[in-house]
């Protein structure tokens, strides 16, 4: 006897470390007619991911390869001039991106890297800020509420960004502010790494003078505000 039966196609979306895989697994557990198609990526394995199981791990040329041969489950050739290029250089930065802003521990000893992590992580953040403040539907509420002017985002003798706002839009740039309406510094890049991190408390740094804020609080008040969001996005 044959069995036509088509199966129904799920798919769980979602941003990098947002949960995926976890879902995944609990529908498993829980209806055993379910059945995980594993996917092929040319990033590296990730602690206790393994091969065939969570991803094919495949070379840039291997993956190339599959799809300029047209293989079942890989897009057809009409894309494959795009596709060379973000399974290669695009790939790679990505790759690079992940290693920096999920670090390992040992990583994080290197005084540089440490650095590095921080600062990107700052620069990551404070473009989310002005992304979710012209798109989120919850942090135009703030930024609506937030008043034009220059906020001024740094580190201490390391790196200062500039938040401009304009007509309730904002604007992430990679300069310092030349005449902030609004300032929020942290003392060292140790401090902001673990403000970053979650592993320092912000009201402890404040009281005591660790957080340098000043000008217009009612701005950075709505920044904290839109940062909430954004941690939504980042989890």
């Amino acid at each position: 006897m044959v069995i036509d039966k088509k199966g129904l196609l799920l798919v769980v979306s979602g941003p990098s470390g947002a949960g995926k895989g976890t879902i995944c697994k609990v529908l498993m557990d829980r209806n055993k007619d379910l059945k995980l198609s594993v996917s092929a990526t040319t990033r590296q394995p990730r602690t206790g991911e393994v091969e065939g199981v969570n991803y094919f791990f495949l070379t840039h040329e291997k993956f190339n390869d599959m799809i300029a041969n047209s293989k079942p489950g890989v897009p057809v050739k009409g894309i494959v001039t795009l596709l060379k290029f973000l399974t290669g250089t695009f790939t790679a930065l990505t790759n690079r991106l992940d290693e920096v802003l999920r670090p390992s521990g040992e990583a994080m000893e290197d005084k540089e890297f440490f650095r590095l992590n921080t600062l990107m992580t700052m620069y990551v953040i404070a473009g989310a800020i002005s992304a979710l403040a012209n798109s989120d539907s919850i942090a135009k509420v703030s930024a609506d509420g937030t008043v034009d002017g220059d906020i001024s985002l740094g580190i201490k003798g390391e790196a200062s960004i500039t938040i401009r706002v304009k007509d309730h839009k904002f604007t992430t740039i990679k300069a310092p502010a030349e005449s902030p309406r609004a300032i929020m510094e942290f003392s060292s890049i140790e401090l902001a790494n673990g403000l970053f991190a979650g592993k320092v408390s912000t009201i402890n740094e404040m009281c005591k003078g660790n957080i340098k804020l000043a000008g217009v609080l009612s701005m950075v008040d709505n920044v904290n505000r839109i940062l909430d969001r954004v941690s939504v996005y980042l989890a």
